[in-house]
């Protein structure tokens, strides 16, 4: 029998959370379209074919629409339409199962993320704009006679970390237990392969459910159940049972055609978060069980900000281009819900003193993401001020003392081709980084 303590407890989905993750979609999306790498002649021409995949998906979508109608066209030369409603009937249906059962347009736009680099490139660029930007930002808070400079931890960037992050914890990425003939085969597929089985195996998976949970709503007596019973189960799982119940009661008078609108707008912004995070989780290399347990821990959040472009998304021709700005705009979420990872400068630390302690730099840094730890400091932030935890983070590094370079790190720092990266991998706790916009290159695409 479940407490009052659990019907009444609303706090992994909480409203507050959710408004800002919908605050955090046109903020995100506002602080990504001025980045100034965005403005060059090459992304001018990705706009433009993103225009035109909107197009192209359009009418693949019309296609069935199209020819259902030129059928019915065709019979009512043998058969009187005139007078019936049913024909209408079955164009609109087709149209509502594609776009809402299916979600054929959320398909083929988060395609293209398996197909081409573009939007990994995209994410990247745009982390490096958010640590330019607060470097910029912040370059008058610290005790320096030159404003075009910014004096910020190395610890505390995110673009040249992830990179750094990622190959070191390749090394140690979980490896799967399975050994079923069909995960084997998978194994042997490139990383851009694997990527896209895997991506069509949830879609498809996820299609074919939705598909017969619509069916079985259509089962005379207990298929008035069935949308509502869904939706419960669903949340149960992943927001708690008071908001479980409140939803499956409201489920029951609602019409199939809204309640579907719900659910597939809740597992359509998942999906959508699931595929804009990508290029964060595979340098994260998290287990299947970290990585669930991180969106669990941000759910709320999560949701508004998926909820948000999710919407955008099904503005006609230029929902691709929408989903651009939302993979940027995922750079600039990433850096408000979790910590910087470690960088060249940790594990240099770790590893002057035992080469073996890189592993467990990656294990205890992937440990401590389970959480949302600054969840109550971020949501009670205003929103004007969102980069107040990270400069409130820089000041107590400096206030304990920062430790001084490593020969190792400093070492290092010479083989790096771009000033900004040189500074953030020249080993010192407070490098002075010149204030350009970076134009380092991102890793090759992996999934």
């Amino acid at each position: 029998m479940p407490t009052q303590q659990e019907l009444l407890d609303f706090s992994r989905f909480d409203i507050n959370a959710i408004l800002r993750g919908a605050q955090l979609t046109f903020v995100g999306a506002q602080r990504a379209l001025l980045n100034p790498g965005l403005w060059t002649t090459q992304h001018y021409r990705q706009a433009a074919a993103a225009v035109a995949c909107g197009i192209a998906i359009r009418l693949l979508i019309e296609i069935p629409v199209i020819a259902v109608k030129v059928s019915l066209w065709l019979l009512s030369w043998f058969i009187a339409l005139d007078t019936v409603t049913w024909d209408d009937a079955i164009a609109d249906g087709l149209r509502f199962l594609q776009e809402y059962v299916l979600q054929v347009p959320l398909f083929l736009m988060t395609l293209m993320r398996h197909v081409t680099p573009a939007m990994d490139e995209l994410f990247m660029s745009s982390l490096a704009w958010v640590d330019y930007t607060y470097a910029q930002k912040h370059a008058a808070d610290h005790h320096s006679g030159d404003r075009d400079v910014a004096v910020t931890d190395p610890r505390n960037r995110y673009f040249e970390n992830l990179q750094y992050y990622a190959q070191v914890s390749s090394k140690y990425r979980p490896t799967s237990s399975s050994s079923s003939s069909s995960s084997s085969s998978v194994d042997k597929l490139s990383p851009g392969q694997k990527g896209i089985v895997r991506f069509l195996w949830r879609f498809g998976r996820k299609a074919g459910m939705s598909l017969a949970v619509f069916a079985l709503s259509y089962v005379p007596v207990v298929g008035r159940l069935v949308l509502p019973a869904t939706s419960f189960l669903t949340f149960r799982r992943s927001v708690g049972l008071g908001p479980a119940s409140l939803i499956f009661g409201l489920g029951l008078f609602l019409p199939r055609r809204y309640l579907v609108m719900f659910l597939q707008t809740y597992y359509g912004s998942r999906s959508l978060m699931r595929e804009l995070l990508g290029p964060y989780f595979s340098r994260m290399h998290f287990t299947s069980t970290q990585k669930r347990n991180w969106f669990s821990s941000r759910e709320g959040l999560l949701f508004g900000f998926g909820a948000g472009f999710y919407i955008l998304l099904r503005v006609p021709l230029v929902g691709v281009l929408i989903y651009g700005i939302a993979e940027a705009s995922a750079a600039y979420l990433v850096t408000k819900i979790t910590d910087p990872p470690p960088g060249r400068v940790d594990f240099a630390a770790v590893t002057s003193r035992n080469a073996a302690d890189a592993g467990a730099l990656v294990n205890s840094f992937n440990e401590s993401q389970q959480t949302w730890r600054n969840r109550k400091a971020f949501l009670d932030l205003a929103l004007d001020n969102l980069d107040a935890l990270q400069q409130k983070h820089l000041a107590e590094r400096e206030k304990r003392g920062a430790p001084a370079s490593s020969p190792a790190s400093a070492a290092a720092s010479t083989s790096t081709a771009s000033a900004y990266e040189k500074a953030g991998q020249a080993g010192g706790a407070q490098q002075r980084i010149p204030i350009t916009t970076p134009s380092d290159a991102p890793p090759p695409y992996t999934d």
